[in-house]
C-alpha cells in the first residue's frame, strides 16, 4: 500500500509541476503513517495554532512540530531548517502539514531545495478551506476526513 500511495503522490507532483516529491490527501497521509513507522508528519503550524485549534493524534515518534512562521507576528522562522534537521534525516519520508495547505507547500519546497529527498505536502491541511460562513474543519482537511485529532 505505501508504494501505491507514494506513486499517486509522485504523479500528482508531476502533473502539477511541484518542486518537491509530491502531495498526499489527508487519508493517504494517515494510511502511510499507519503502514510505515519511518514516515514522519511534520506540523509546520505555530504552537498557538496547535494549542488553540488542535493537533493530529498520532504517535509522537511520527509527529514532530517545526514552525514555519512564528507567533505572534507571523515572521518566518529563521531556524526552520536547523529544527527540521533535528527531527528528520535527509532521506526520511516527510509529510508536511499546516492549516490549509499553503505553508506546508513552502516547507516541502524549501526542504527539497536543501537536500531532503522525500518531501510531501498534505493537501487541504489540518482544517481545510473556509466554508460559506467563514468556518474551517468542514471543507476538506485532516479534521473533515475524520482522522484522529485532539485539542480545541
Amino acid at each position: 500500500m505505501p508504494n501505491n500511495i507514494l506513486a499517486a503522490a509522485a504523479q500528482r507532483g508531476k502533473d502539477n509541476a511541484l518542486p518537491y516529491a509530491g502531495a498526499v490527501t489527508p487519508q493517504e497521509a494517515f494510511d502511510l503513517l499507519q503502514a510505515d513507522s519511518n514516515v514522519l508528519l511534520v506540523d509546520v503550524r505555530t504552537g498557538a495554532e496547535r494549542d488553540w485549534v488542535g493537533r493530529v493524534a498520532i504517535s509522537d515518534l511520527q509527529h514532530k512540530s517545526v514552525q514555519w512562521s512564528l507567533y505572534p507576528g507571523g515572521t518566518p522562522n529563521p531556524d526552520f531548517l536547523a529544527q527540521l534537521s533535528a527531527v528528520a534525516g535527509k532521506n526520511t519520508p516527510i509529510l508536511f502539514l499546516c492549516r490549509s495547505g499553503v505553508r506546508s507547500r513552502h516547507a516541502a519546497k524549501l526542504a527539497t531545495e536543501n537536500g531532503y529527498t522525500q518531501c510531501y505536502d498534505i493537501l487541504e491541511g489540518f482544517e481545510g478551506d473556509k466554508d460559506a460562513e467563514g468556518h474551517r474543519k468542514s471543507v476538506g482537511g485532516w479534521c473533515k476526513a475524520g482522522l484522529p485529532w485532539a485539542g480545541a
